[in-house]
């Protein structure tokens, strides 16, 4: 368990610096856009919530795919 949540607290981490990118660099006009809204409070919600969860997804899975099997590390624990 421990190991999963190492991971999905990476690609959170990860999700999060994404965002940040793309609010401070102004993509797309997509601050611009959200600080325009009414209800931009949502939109920031959704958008690191979305991208956040994405990663941290992204992120266990491809912790799980390069576990490998026995033959691969005979001296590791499973």
């Amino acid at each position: 368990m421990a190991f999963l949540l190492t991971h999905l607290a990476i690609g959170v981490v990860a999700g999060v610096v994404v965002c940040l990118g793309l609010l401070a660099l102004d993509v797309a006009s997509l601050r611009t856009l959200l600080l325009g809204s009414e209800y931009w409070l949502i939109g920031f919600i959704l958008l690191f919530g979305s991208v956040c969860g994405t990663f941290g997804g992204v992120a266990m899975a491809v912790a799980v795919m390069n576990l490998g099997d026995w033959s691969d590390h005979p001296d590791r624990d499973y």
